[in-house]
């Protein structure tokens, strides 16, 4: 039997309530999750009040005294904004945030990046070489604490006015094959982003997948009458477009039996975690037991 791959969870439902409007903690979600059967909290940046050592020792703590490991730290790092000095900052946070990442999950442990917005004055070589030379200067850092770099085919972190600039599947394998071949590099695969993006999920993966470092099982639905042209509109503010949705894994657009056979194929054993619960815990609940069985099931 090959190694299974483990499930985590990640609060989409609390996102606003945890990173903007703080009227929930992370050590509030921490709690909550004690009886989700998963093995894993996800974490994002913007969960966290303070950088401080302690601080983030703290979290460390809760999430390791509720019974998980943290396999993951979702970060946002805008790569090809037009201003040098923006890029500089956005660098020198992605630094930060692998070493947060480090003492969180400690070796093996996956840091997302992004490759940043898709500026209207900025051509897709231009977009290419600072994402790549940016994700190329974080390497060392990574290497030094044993943390894997997971590029996401990413649709558009909430913070941002436009979408990510390597959200087509094209721009995005070229930017993973800008990256040279590490294992403290790698793929952080989410199928219903390629959806978003119009692309096929499991070709995407077919491209990309002996490069997957980690796996996001989210599952999308579009409100009646909605087509993925009208994302469109969303160019411009903030935010994900309404007329995307969340639900349940395994119940929306994704092949996923497809996405693991794909996974199994190539012995994928990293981590898979939920991006679930918009509709409440027992949504969260559903998606990770759909998660359980078809992990046993593909992985026996």
């Amino acid at each position: 039997m090959s190694k299974r791959p483990r499930i985590s969870a990640f609060p989409k439902c609390y996102l606003d309530a945890i990173s903007h409007e703080r009227s929930m903690s992370v050590f509030d979600w921490i709690d909550m999750a004690r009886d989700l059967d998963a093995d894993g909290l996800e974490m994002y940046e913007g969960f966290f009040t303070s950088t401080d050592a302690d601080y983030i020792a703290s979290v460390a703590g809760a999430i390791r005294d509720a019974g998980f490991e943290m396999p993951m730290l979702c970060c946002s790092p805008d790569f090809t904004h037009p201003d040098p000095a923006k890029r500089s900052e956005a660098l020198e946070y992605q630094q930060q945030m692998i070493r947060i990442a480090h003492q969180l999950g400690g070796e093996g442990v996956v840091c997302r990046v992004l490759s940043g917005q898709r500026w209207p004055e900025l051509s897709r070589e231009q977009g290419l070489e600072y994402a790549s030379q940016a994700i190329k200067d974080c390497l060392p850092l990574a290497e030094e604490l044993g943390v894997v770099l997971g590029l996401e085919n990413h649709y558009k972190d909430g913070h941002w006015l436009y979408a990510e600039f390597a959200q087509q599947m094209d721009v995005f394998v070229e930017l993973v094959e800008r990256i040279p071949d590490s294992q403290y590099f790698g793929v952080q695969y989410d199928p219903s982003n390629a959806v978003v993006a119009g692309d096929d999920p499991v070709e995407l993966l077919e491209k990309v997948a002996e490069r997957v470092v980690s796996v996001h099982a989210s599952d999308r639905f579009l409100v009646s009458g909605a087509e993925l042209a009208d994302l469109r509109s969303a160019e411009g503010a903030a935010g994900y477009a309404e007329i995307l949705k969340h639900g349940v894994t395994g119940q929306g657009i994704n092949d996923y039996d497809a996405i693991f056979r794909k996974l199994h194929e190539v012995k994928y054993s990293g981590w898979i975690s939920i991006e679930d619960g918009m509709n409440g815990m027992d949504e969260m609940a559903a998606s990770l037991k759909f998660l359980r069985e078809n992990v046993a099931h593909y992985w026996s």
